[in-house]
């Protein structure tokens, strides 16, 4: 069930099928997701929700065997045609991973990587970028003075950080995160959760967590899945003190999951 709401929907998902071979892993789901807000995919595990968020920039087709049935639109445009450009869809709607993966590389190097691959190569310009970027995830302050420094030596929650910075280098337009804060420790979560509110207002924010006091936290709209289903979408504060169907307000409320 998906609730209206005000804002322009930035992506369209439209009786979306998606198999892992002839397992289907996601039935039928319809949904909008709007631009600069923080949406939660709540849900159990295997309930297909990463699996949901790895297609919006298709990620699942590095996957052997996977295929795709339905509509999933970004701006208007069909992330599945034949004349997109996975390549392109990743830069404009990027993603930061359950556990932080620096390239082993300088803090600037790890900034600079996706810039300079995609042919920035002047250096106040590259300059310009890593200053942006580290500003955005809010790590700037903590590293400015030692961007020559690999970024192993960075804390987890600072590594996170960086994974952000990286992401947001690019200027994609959507930030994909799954589960980002769960290998992290409460001050570091604080970190990111905090960092969200800021940058939604740049960007449109999807995450997907487990953290139901997180997701209540940080997230404008939720959509509960389950066992590869859309159950529930609609305004944060509704989904989790009115929800609209027994099923949601189970897994809410602990019953199941």
């Amino acid at each position: 069930m998906v609730e209206e709401s005000s804002g322009r929907p930035i992506i369209e998902v439209i009786h979306l099928d998606f198999y892992y071979g002839d397992v289907r892993a996601l039935k039928d789901v319809t949904m909008e997701i709007k631009a600069r807000r923080v949406t939660a995919l709540i849900g159990p595990s295997g309930c297909g929700k990463s699996t949901f968020l790895r297609l919006l920039n298709r990620m699942n087709d590095l996957i052997p065997g996977t295929r795709v049935q339905g509509s999933v639109m970004f701006d208007g445009m069909d992330l599945y045609s034949d004349a997109v450009d996975p390549v392109e869809i990743r830069r404009k709607i990027g993603m930061v991973f359950q556990k932080p993966n620096p390239f082993p590389k300088s803090i600037y190097n790890n900034v600079a990587y996706g810039p300079r691959l995609t042919g920035t190569g002047s250096r106040d310009e590259l300059d310009e970028i890593v200053v942006r970027a580290l500003k955005s995830a809010a790590l700037w302050d903590e590293v400015k003075d030692i961007l020559d420094r690999s970024a192993m030596e960075l804390s987890g929650g600072q590594q996170q950080r960086l994974c952000i910075a990286r992401a947001l280098a690019m200027e994609p337009e959507v930030l994909l995160m799954d589960e980002p804060t769960s290998a992290l420790d409460p001050i570091a979560t604080a970190h990111i959760e905090e960092l969200l509110k800021e940058l939604k207002k740049r960007y449109t924010v999807i995450i997907v967590t487990h953290n139901m006091q997180q997701a209540a936290r940080v997230s404008d709209e939720t959509a509960f899945f389950f066992m590869g289903e859309l159950v529930e979408m609609g305004p944060t504060e509704r989904i989790f003190t009115r929800p609209l169907v027994e099923r949601t307000e189970h897994y809410i409320t602990g019953r199941f999951g």
